[in-house]
């Protein structure tokens, strides 16, 4: 064998791992989401969708937990959103390379390997009972803020430091202000990768149920939530409840909800990549 055949061979072995590798990745998801699907889909209809629950959660819709995770999670993006492209900016634009500032990166990479039970406790100690805010959609969407806030900004940290800077000196050697050259040029062309970490963030959020559980989830409330200040049922504690706590729970209920939720995330990530590649076809590098 020609060192060329060799070379060729090694190639073909290599390219062939890497597609089983893909295939043992991609292939359970596929089936993870086609069971659901097909187990799911008997219970979907409108009055399971815009139904409250009842008979003890054996009977009925699930309306008030879709809401609530609706609520929640604008709710959550409302406050991680801001203060994480906020300190994204400042690490990226602003903040000089400092023992100070390398320590608050390691702080952000510990922070997103920490259990979300962690975060549902510190949400319990701070929000609902050192600043007396009680179980509430705010008290969830505040401790769920914190658990996105190290993927929001480290993604888009990443995303802002990608930006060529040679976009930078162009802008400010034209008179351009810092902050000026940040808003018109570095953020527009960083979009699809802030983009990116949002959902990412907004989509775990979504579907946790630790945090909430501790915060502002409700087992079963006959009214949507009237303020920020209320309870409110979800998703993600929903699911949680009929799938352990009820008993003689039909199995389509179980996975209609598991359907539904799936549906809302995956709904997330569709469009978040429609406006990443409509913002990808614009950027100019």
């Amino acid at each position: 064998m020609t060192a060329g055949e060799r070379r060729l061979l090694i190639q073909r072995v290599a390219f062939s791992t890497l597609g089983l590798a893909t295939a043992l990745t991609v292939l359970p998801i596929i089936l993870i989401v086609g069971v659901i699907a097909w187990k799911g889909m008997p219970a979907l209809a409108p009055s399971f969708l815009f139904e409250a629950p009842r008979d003890g959660l054996r009977a009925g819709g699930i309306w008030p937990a879709l809401v609530g995770t609706v609520y929640l999670t604008v709710g959550t993006g409302l406050i991680a959103v801001p203060v994480g492209l906020a300190a994204a900016i400042y690490l990226s634009e602003y903040a000089r390379e400092t023992f100070f500032t390398r320590a608050i990166r390691i702080a952000i990479i510990n922070l997103a390997g920490i259990p979300s039970v962690v975060y549902g406790l510190f949400g319990l100690a701070l929000f609902v009972l050192f600043l007396k805010l009680g179980t509430s959609i705010v008290a969830a969407s505040l401790t769920l803020s914190i658990m996105t806030l190290p993927v929001i900004i480290s993604t888009a940290e990443e995303a802002l430091r990608a930006v060529p800077q040679s976009f930078r000196l162009v802008s400010q050697g034209m008179g351009g202000t810092k902050w000026q050259t940040i808003r018109r040029i570095v953020l527009p062309q960083a979009l699809p990768g802030i983009l990116t970490g949002v959902i990412l963030g907004l989509e775990r959020a979504a579907g946790e149920t630790a945090p909430i559980l501790f915060t502002g989830a409700a087992l079963f409330l006959p009214q949507l939530p009237r303020s920020i200040f209320d309870e409110t049922m979800a998703l993600p504690y929903h699911l949680f409840v009929i799938s352990t706590q009820v008993p003689g729970m039909p199995v389509k209920v179980q996975f209609g909800t598991a359907l539904v939720l799936l549906v809302f995330v995956l709904s997330m990530n569709v469009l978040a990549t429609f406006i990443r590649s409509y913002h990808r076809r614009r950027r100019q590098w």
